[in-house]
């Protein structure tokens, strides 16, 4: 069977759960070198032991980190290939009392760290004679409703920041996308994989995030982390080659459905 990312180096952070775990997992399946970052020591360890991916502990809120994540991929495989800005979390600032820190925190975690992990995987790209960027963002950048404030502005200037990215990369055979998933069930939505949970919390509350999440979707159903890693895939791999600029929302029509405006009074 013919691996879609055989030979290929890839780096991903948030790698220690939800689409980020889901990606590594998947990657690594298709044949790529895969090196993943996180905050989730165990995690982090217990997913490498599973998957024979690296692990390298990091926060993407650091640019050392950053450039310690991909200087380890290409110190141990020789080049790269393959970055998923993936790692995100939750944001807060409401538009009347937002304070200075929600906002670099905000722009810090979801936009800073993408742009930054970009430049400094171009230039082992560029010696490669090309590569593959994609950077997770979410529907909350493109319709209201979707998520808060500042995480929904944010997500639509890293959006819009992948495709100008692609067509100044572009003729340097750098590919940059995104991918705006809708509601998937994830354990971000009740603070990351690095909140504790008692046995049997986490299928609980699991559970109860699939229901209500199928409940906003027209195909009655939740998202899972393998229906964005395989958008991701898809961009990665030979079949995505003419894909740049390109945002692949993955949202089970989510973002087609009519819903009523919050009240604002």
């Amino acid at each position: 069977m013919n691996k879609r990312l055989r030979e290929k180096v890839a780096v991903i952070s948030g790698g220690t759960s939800g689409i980020g775990e889901a990606t590594v997992e998947l990657f690594v399946k298709e044949g790529a070198e895969v090196v993943f970052s996180g905050r989730s020591v165990e995690k982090g360890k217990t997913i490498a032991e599973r998957t024979g991916a690296i692990y390298f502990q990091a926060d993407v809120m650091s640019e050392e980190d950053i450039e310690g994540t991909i200087k380890v991929a290409v110190d141990r495989y020789g080049g790269l290939d393959i970055l998923f800005n993936n790692a995100g979390g939750t944001t807060k600032g409401p538009v009347e009392t937002v304070t200075a820190e929600e906002i670099n925190y905000a722009w810090t975690l979801l936009f800073s760290s993408a742009v930054l992990s970009t430049k400094h995987a171009v230039p082992y790209m560029k010696q490669r004679g090309g590569g593959c960027i994609i950077n997770n963002s979410s529907i909350a950048g493109l319709r209201d409703n979707q998520g808060d404030l500042m995480y929904s502005s944010v997500k639509a200037a890293l959006t819009h920041y992948s495709k100008l990215a692609g067509a100044r990369l572009g003729p340097d055979g750098i590919r940059v996308n995104v991918i705006s998933p809708g509601a998937i069930a994830t354990p971000i939505f009740w603070g990351g994989s690095q909140v504790a949970l008692e046995d049997g919390e986490y299928e609980g509350k699991m559970g109860k995030l699939q229901r209500n999440l199928a409940k906003a979707s027209p195909l009655a159903t939740s998202g899972f982390p393998l229906d964005i890693a395989n958008g991701a895939l898809f961009l990665a791999s030979e079949e995505g080659r003419f894909i740049n600029s390109h945002d692949l929302v993955i949202d089970g029509g989510r973002t087609s459905m009519f819903y009523e405006k919050p009240d604002q009074s």
